[in-house]
């Protein structure tokens, strides 16, 4: 009877294709959709999880999300490193700078100052130069490969190599990639480029550019708070969320550890934006589509075909055989259909990699898209099954 029952399923090719296209749909838009939103919201904290080797971060306890610009004073720093527990405690610098190219372009970057005595928070994989670079004149290291639009220079112009004076490059000509020895101006400063680096892509716009936190605070506007946040390492044997506890404690500032830090900035996308409303929409909408183009080709499919069942029913085949028939068509459907959605998503993701567009599909969103086929299969089987069941095999042979 089983075999039957494919049989019947792959014979009406237009119906079964129909139930594909909707299912496959279905999936698709579902774990596309959630894996361009667990992307995009991973950008909002990336930067923290990008600065390794460090226990906890303190900020001031109004800021809501790693990109807020809530400065501290500069007696912050020394508050923080009188706590007992703590190893080392090093400030950083986060901020948006414009940077001058040589044709006179202008681009905003995202400029980050690590201690210079230390080079804490510096990025996690150095492409070419030496992080100690950073220590020389002017010193700056660029971003390389990011989904954000990267520095680009004139073809024409040498390394290191700045427009002669009065001489003015034309913006259209051809570019290159930022190299070491160029040269730009960040916020009328001068800055040479001495190393290339890769980092986590976040929610901030243009490449990111690393240097010292004294270097930093001069390429940024003047102001009395400069400090973004202090980054501290735990002594040997102290807890780190003690020390938290007792950083708060004693300076009024808020401490946390990377993980938290990140979830209280994601739980402010979260929140405050209506972005999680847009995606949930658009994730809705996939799943009663499915609903509505599988649902109903899957009945449709079952109307046709019920003189076969009403003929199994008369040669004596029980209901629950007939609603196990109609199951398994719907299982088979259903995992095809799964199939299909979920490899045009991974296709999709494969390309889509290192692009503008975010995407990071985790385990779970196949599971959830899964889930998802599963009540769509569930409800197109449970309305074809009444009709089943209310068969009779006398009317089916009159009908004939």
């Amino acid at each position: 009877m089983y075999r039957y029952a494919i049989k019947m399923l792959f014979g009406d090719s237009a119906k079964f294709y129909g139930i594909l296209l909707g299912l496959g749909f279905a999936s698709l838009l579902i774990a596309q959709q959630a894996s361009i939103f667990v992307g995009l919201m991973s950008r909002t904290f990336a930067f923290v999880g990008g600065v390794g080797h460090i226990d906890l971060w303190v900020f001031d306890p109004t800021q809501s999300f790693v990109d807020e610009p809530k400065p501290l004073r500069a007696t912050a720093l020394d508050r923080v490193r009188g706590v007992t527990g703590v190893a080392w405690a090093a400030p950083i610098y986060k901020g948006l700078l414009v940077a001058t190219l040589p044709d006179g372009r202008r681009q905003v970057c995202n400029v980050i100052g690590i201690d210079d005595d230390t080079l804490a928070g510096g990025p996690a994989v150095i492409v070419a130069g030496s992080l100690s670079d950073l220590r020389q004149p002017d010193a700056v290291m660029v971003q390389v490969e990011s989904s954000q639009q990267n520095m680009l220079f004139p073809a024409e112009l040498a390394v290191g190599a700045m427009p002669a004076p009065g001489q003015v490059l034309d913006p259209s000509l051809p570019k290159r990639p930022v190299q070491i020895g160029d040269i730009v101006e960040l916020n009328e400063h001068r800055a040479r480029v001495v190393g290339l680096v890769k980092c986590a892509e976040t929610f901030s716009p243009g490449p990111t550019v690393y240097t010292v936190y004294s270097r930093a605070i001069t390429y940024a506007p003047p102001s009395r708070r400069m400090m973004s946040a202090v980054l501290v390492s735990a002594a040997e044997g102290v807890n780190p969320d003690a020390l938290a506890q007792r950083i708060r404690d004693e300076t009024g500032l808020e401490s946390m550890n990377p993980w938290d830090y990140s979830m209280r900035t994601l739980g402010y996308w979260m929140r405050e934006t209506g972005i999680p409303i847009n995606f949930g929409i658009a994730i809705a909408l996939g799943f009663f589509v499915g609903v509505a183009i599988a649902g109903q080709m899957f009945y449709n499919f079952t109307l046709d075909n019920l003189r076969y069942f009403g003929a199994f029913k008369a040669m004596g085949a029980s209901s629950r055989t007939l609603l196990g028939m109609v199951a398994l068509q719907a299982l088979v459907a259903g995992v095809l259909g799964l199939g299909l959605g979920l490899g045009a998503v991974s296709a999709f993701g494969l390309n889509a990699a290192g692009g503008k567009l975010a995407f990071k599909m985790l385990w779970q969103i196949p599971l959830i898209a899964a889930g998802a086929v599963l009540i769509i299969c569930i409800f197109a089987s449970v309305v074809s099954m009444w009709k089943v069941l209310r068969l009779d095999p006398a009317d089916v042979f009159k009908g004939a």
